[in-house]
């Protein structure tokens, strides 16, 4: 009865951490549909998984069975596959290193754009001429606004959803100057844009800064986190030290213990990660506005 009591246990406490984690991942780009098929919130979570940590789950939760059955540590089964999913993610960089280069591509894009627009063309045209030599990190957001202004979308309805596409402040920064060039129509926007790419690289420079101080404790978390991993896989193979823990009560006890070293990790995160700047224009914004 204890082995079941404490299983129970360590399913709930670490099956709290790894809800959390999975709510820190980044929310996939919502996709306009005529129709959707109602499914249960666990269903639809499971779909926006990548393949990738769809494998990791299935393969540590079997992993996690194996060891429960043969070794009797029950709690296997769950911190398993949270290490698995969730050390990668707590330990990494969080996407800064994809940010990065895609606020350089929206740089490299306004000069790009820019230049078009010095030869006299509109503003349409040259947003479509820059397709081929559009930035591969944003490539998917300018092919789809080039799409929208040939079907006839009003430009300030394609850039505002441009906006939302690129869901960056430094992206509405970008496209609030080319709302502004769509409606004035003047000469001025070329020379406005390289302003605007100008005032990118320089946010570049500063973020490339402090990702290399957020590098650092990042690092030395990780390194403790491997060694203290090390430590209790020697302690588990090669000693008796955790021989207590095999009963019902010590598995809770355990089950506490990561826990908290998780949450402490997560709080390590939260404090490195900063606050993000709110966006201050889209469609979203333009709703909230009316």
């Amino acid at each position: 009865m204890q082995t079941q009591i404490a299983a129970l246990a360590g399913a709930l406490a670490v099956g709290g951490i790894i809800l959390v984690l999975v709510g820190m991942r980044p929310a996939p780009e919502r996709q306009q549909a005529a129709f959707t098929r109602r499914r249960s919130p666990l269903a639809t979570r499971w779909r926006r998984l990548e393949t990738r940590t769809r494998r990791l789950v299935v393969g540590g939760v079997t992993a996690g069975l194996l060891i429960g059955i043969l070794t009797g540590w029950w709690i296997a089964l769950v911190v398993i596959p949270a290490g698995v999913i969730g050390l990668p993610i707590l330990l990494s960089a969080g996407g800064a290193a994809r940010k990065i280069d895609r606020l350089e591509a929206m740089e490299e894009w306004a000069r790009s754009l820019a230049g078009v627009l010095t030869v006299g063309v509109g503003l349409e045209q040259a947003i479509v001429a820059t397709l081929r030599s559009t930035p591969k990190p944003i490539e998917p957001e300018v092919t789809l606004l080039a799409a929208r202004l040939r079907a006839r979308w009003p430009t300030r309805d394609a850039i505002r959803a441009f906006a939302d596409d690129l869901d960056d402040p430094t992206g509405d920064l970008l496209c609030a100057n080319l709302l502004l060039g769509a409606q004035r129509r003047g000469a001025g926007l070329a020379s406005v844009l390289e302003s605007v790419a100008q005032s990118v690289s320089e946010d570049v420079r500063g973020r490339r800064m402090i990702e290399a101080d957020r590098a650092k404790p990042r690092a030395t978390a990780r390194w403790v986190t491997l060694i203290t991993i090390a430590v209790l896989l020697f302690l588990f193979f090669a000693t008796s030290y955790v021989d207590p823990y095999r009963s019902g009560i010590g598995q809770v006890i355990l089950a506490v213990l990561l826990s908290a070293y998780v949450g402490c990790l997560v709080w390590m995160r939260a404090m490195a990660r900063g606050k993000e700047l709110p966006r201050f224009i889209g469609t979203d914004v333009a709703e909230e506005v009316r």
